[in-house]
C-alpha cells in the first residue's frame, strides 16, 4: 500500500508540477498548483522511508538522502517565494521538480526495482 501511494503521488506531483512549469506564473492558479505540487512531493518524499527494499544503512539507502534534500529545499523554495526572492523560488522548485522526480524517477525504473517489474515484467 505505502508503495502504490508513493508512485501516485510521484505520478501526481509530476503532471501537477509540469503544468506549473508550463502555465503563467505568480497567479492564483500558480498559488494553488504550487501548494498541491508542495504537498503531494513532501507525502512522497516522507511515505519513502517507510519503503525499505534496498537497506544500505540500516533500514536506508541512498535514495532516501534525496528524499532529505527534496524536503530541504520545498522549504527553503516557499521560504523563497514568501520572502519575495522569485529568481531563487523558480531555481530552487526547478531543480527540485528535475531531481525529485525527472531523475528519481528514471533511476526507479533500474532493472530489480519494483518499478521496473510492473512495467517491464520481471
Amino acid at each position: 500500500m505505502v508503495v502504490q501511494g508513493h508512485a501516485f503521488g510521484a505520478m501526481a506531483a509530476f503532471v501537477v508540477g509540469g503544468l506549473q512549469l508550463l502555465l503563467p506564473k505568480g497567479t492564483p492558479v500558480h498559488r494553488a498548483f504550487g501548494w498541491i505540487w508542495v504537498i503531494l512531493l513532501a507525502a512522497v518524499a516522507i511515505g519513502s522511508f517507510w519503503i525499505n527494499g534496498i537497506r544500505q544503512f540500516g533500514p536506508f539507502s541512498a535514495i532516501h538522502g534525496l528524499s532529505i534534500v527534496t524536503l530541504i529545499s520545498l522549504l527553503l523554495g516557499v521560504r523563497a517565494a514568501r520572502g519575495g526572492d522569485i529568481s531563487r523560488h523558480r531555481a530552487i522548485m526547478t531543480l527540485t521538480f528535475f531531481g525529485a522526480l525527472v531523475i528519481a524517477g528514471v533511476f526507479t525504473l533500474w532493472p530489480g526495482r519494483i518499478m521496473h517489474a510492473v512495467l517491464f515484467g520481471s
